[in-house]
């Protein structure tokens, strides 16, 4: 299982949730009294529900109790709990069910998106967005860098750790029946980011963790190194050493 760091994972906050403040701004409900934040994380997401919504009973879940902590401490009014979304099943319908890059970690989205938008309210909207970046080099290159130093053997474990999204068109049919208005986009951002360097402390944060976690810590810096090795041929650096990260990403609204 993977070893989630908030500091890890805030060393990007500006990047990391941008996409949530995108994937709210289309959401249309204004008169929310119950909201979920699954796969909260450190609270970023949270935090920009809480200010949307300030008078809504507002809740996080995630799997990593470092992850809860920090969010706890930057928002205490909100409740928070260790689950995994799979198991999850509210107490109440929600208003808004949220997930800002977290769902991707989950299996069997054809039953998870339509069980998760009969846990709304009539007139409640599930939100998520989930990165569609497994085919890109930066991603591709995590399991070359494995062979590259001989840990093969892991990389199979570590890929399965990530579900591969379905295209828009199945996304859609998986939670037309149970929801009748359903707003779909796929944005590509470009981070401007400080080097190949900047590019590997993003993946330490998220996507590289299947692979560090599986292999021992005295091994992580050559896998490190193997794998910046490999993006270079992918990201080549401008005359201010700046290299843009593409990162696709899929965002759904969906309505009940």
């Amino acid at each position: 299982m993977s070893q989630w760091s908030p500091n890890q994972y805030l060393k990007f906050a500006d990047e990391r949730t941008r996409p949530a403040s995108d994937l709210l701004a289309r959401v249309r409900s204004e008169r929310v009294e119950t909201v979920t934040d699954l796969g909260c994380g450190p609270g970023n997401s949270t935090e920009l529900l809480a200010r949307r919504f300030p008078h809504a009973r507002l809740f996080g879940i995630d799997t990593s109790a470092a992850m809860i902590e920090a969010a706890q401490k930057r928002l205490p009014d909100a409740r928070f709990a260790m689950e995994a979304i799979q198991d999850w099943s509210p107490d109440t319908s929600q208003d808004l069910i949220f997930a800002n890059a977290s769902l991707q970690w989950v299996p069997g989205h054809a039953r998870l998106f339509p069980r998760l938008a009969g846990f709304l309210a009539e007139g409640g909207t599930l939100a998520f967005q989930i990165p569609d970046n497994l085919d890109a080099p930066s991603h591709t290159t995590m399991s070359e860098a494995a062979r590259d130093i001989g840990l093969g053997e892991i990389v199979s474990a570590a890929e399965v750790e990530r579900t591969k999204i379905a295209s828009a068109n199945d996304t859609y049919a998986m939670l037309k029946p149970v929801c009748r208005r359903i707003d779909i986009w796929r944005t590509t951002y470009y981070h401007p980011l400080a080097g190949l360097d900047s590019i590997v402390e993003w993946l330490k944060g998220t996507g590289l963790l299947p692979y560090l976690s599986r292999m021992a810590p005295e091994r992580h810096e050559d896998f490190l190194q193997a794998y910046r090795q490999r993006l270079v041929p992918h990201f080549p650096e401008m005359d201010d050493g700046t290299v843009l990260l593409p990162f696709p990403r899929l965002f759904i609204v969906a309505v009940r």
